[in-house]
């Protein structure tokens, strides 16, 4: 780790664009949609306007009382300005904390609670439409970035107001919160300090070290992820044309790859499993790609084969990142069109040397192996510093010796490389590895857009199946699909949009589980 050490003085996210602008001012950022608080701007932005805009809105702020060390709760309608109000907040020496526009308003209230009334920056829409009126007495004040509403201060209306020096807080103190996925429950906050951030960039760096500066990066990743902050900043830093997502449909993003070729794409998994399509598409939206890159969690085979034999590139590669929210990219490995058929999807790669470090720990005493899989732990500089208002969660997640435990299964192989068999709460008895068996069921069946194999109570693990177009499944197609696999009850089909997901499109393994067992009771 001591790589990560070495020469970091904190990202200090306020004045990350000013830094940007000042190396690459006419470097252009292409958006898919209006900007919220600035759609005058239009869709093609340069790092200097972003950069004018974060001061813009930090003036604001700041006239709205808005000091250092305040808590500053960002909760609105999707865009990227949540991204760039984030820098805002932290250019007066504030701490953002992101919340996901798709969580519902009585979790907001819930986080609220927890941050000991913290400034609520949200909008009119989600005040009139999601938000509950007990919003008001969680917090010190409320403001709206975009409209009104009685009782907060519209942003809109302090525009104008004299601007303010960038206040750098030290790095080893809070700068970001963002939450967890809440698959297992009510989302825990993250805390980030400015040194914990760029630690993570570094093993980043790492990986875009093939690609040139010059290179489009097409980014679909959920605003308040703490990778969106961070990747948005390297990006920046290094010159990199960007393009930046909010509409993942399929055919939107081929009309937008068709005019603004990327040359490097991330997104999280399920994203990338439902471009797919696009390989195919006749506007070639996937031909420039050299690097495709996913987010934290398990990618499938099938993406990666499909995706890279869309690439007319000479040598196109996918890097696969395991991580998670708490630590940021701990391992990796890179596939190539010559080392992608047949690819053992649960390998998840290496770790960063002088990084990242990882060691797997056996449950019951015995050697750890792929039929005796153990608890995955890593050491990172990128490691949050704890949870907000749960400090003994936090310090309940570390090993005797200072080990972070993932709350994953897997084993190290032959060579190494650290394999990843499940979450530890979505493992069933009879079964190796859920996630294996959801890989290989997706090589069997191209037509499938999504499944999840969940408990079945007494009875056999329930695969949850969703099809492309939602045409139903072909029930002789499926029994040749599971044959030589371990048993399973009948497939239940479903719509992708009726699958309870997180805010970074992970299905809700329990949840769903949950309601399937509602759904037999009944």
């Amino acid at each position: 780790m001591f790589l990560q050490r070495v020469g970091n003085r904190g990202i200090r996210l306020g004045t990350v664009f000013d830094r940007a602008a000042a190396r690459h001012p006419a470097s252009p950022v292409y958006l898919d949609h209006d900007l919220d608080i600035a759609p005058e701007l239009g869709r093609r932005v340069t790092l200097t306007e972003l950069a004018d805009l974060i001061d813009d809105f930090a003036a604001r702020l700041w006239a709205s009382q808005v000091r250092p060390g305040s808590h500053v709760v960002i909760h609105k309608s999707d865009s990227f300005d949540i991204s760039l109000l984030a820098y805002s907040v932290a250019r007066v020496g504030g701490v953002p904390v992101l919340l996901s526009p798709k969580l519902d308003g009585a979790t907001v209230a819930r986080l609220l609670g927890r941050l000991s009334r913290p400034t609520l920056l949200t909008d009119a829409a989600k005040l009139e439409e999601a938000l509950p009126s007990e919003v008001f007495d969680l917090t010190e004040r409320v403001l709206v970035a975009t409209g009104e509403f009685p009782g907060a201060t519209a942003l809109a209306g302090l525009a104008g107001v004299e601007r303010v020096a960038p206040v750098t807080m030290p790095q080893d103190r809070p700068a970001l919160i963002t939450h967890t996925s809440g698959t297992t429950g009510l989302p825990k906050l993250a805390v980030q300090t400015g040194i914990t951030i760029q630690a993570r960039c570094r093993p980043q760096s790492v990986l875009l070290a093939p690609v040139g500066r010059h290179e489009p990066i097409a980014v679909h990743v959920s605003f308040v992820h703490s990778r969106m902050i961070s990747g948005a900043a390297l990006f920046a830093l290094r010159g990199h044309p960007m393009i930046i997502l909010r509409d993942d449909e399929p055919e939107h993003v081929a009309k937008l790859f068709a005019r603004i070729p990327p040359g490097v794409i991330e997104s999280h998994p399920n994203t990338l499993l439902s471009w797919e399509v696009l390989a195919d598409h006749p506007a070639k939206p996937l031909a420039k790609v050299r690097c495709f890159s996913n987010t934290f969690d398990a990618i499938h085979p099938r993406t990666v084969d499909t995706l890279l034999g869309a690439s007319e590139r000479s040598l196109p590669f996918f890097a696969q990142t395991y991580g998670q929210s708490e630590t940021g990219a701990i391992a990796a490995r890179t596939y190539t069109r010559h080392r992608r058929s047949g690819a053992d999807g649960r390998c998840v790669g290496r770790t960063f040397p002088g990084m990242t470090e990882v060691r797997v720990v056996s449950r019951d005493g015995r050697p750890v192996t792929k039929d005796s899989p153990g608890h995955i732990e890593v050491r990172s500089g990128g490691q949050i510093v704890t949870y907000f208002g749960e400090r003994e969660r936090f310090k309940g997640q570390f090993s005797p010796d200072g080990w972070w435990r993932m709350g994953d299964l897997g084993y190290r192989g032959r060579w190494g490389c650290l394999h990843l068999l499940d979450r530890e709460v979505d493992e069933i008895p009879g079964i190796n590895s859920t996630l294996d068996l959801e890989d290989k069921l997706f090589t069997r069946l191209p037509e499938l857009l999504e499944v999840i194999i969940v408990p079945g109570g007494d009875s056999a693990p329930v695969p949850v199946v969703c099809t492309r177009d939602d045409r139903p499944l072909d029930l002789a197609r499926w029994k040749r699909a599971v044959a030589g696999l371990p048993t399973l009850a009948p497939p239940v089909q479903r719509r992708l949009d009726e699958l309870p997901h997180t805010a970074t499109t992970k299905v809700k393994r329990l949840e769903l589980a949950r309601e399937l067992a509602t759904a037999e009771e009944a």
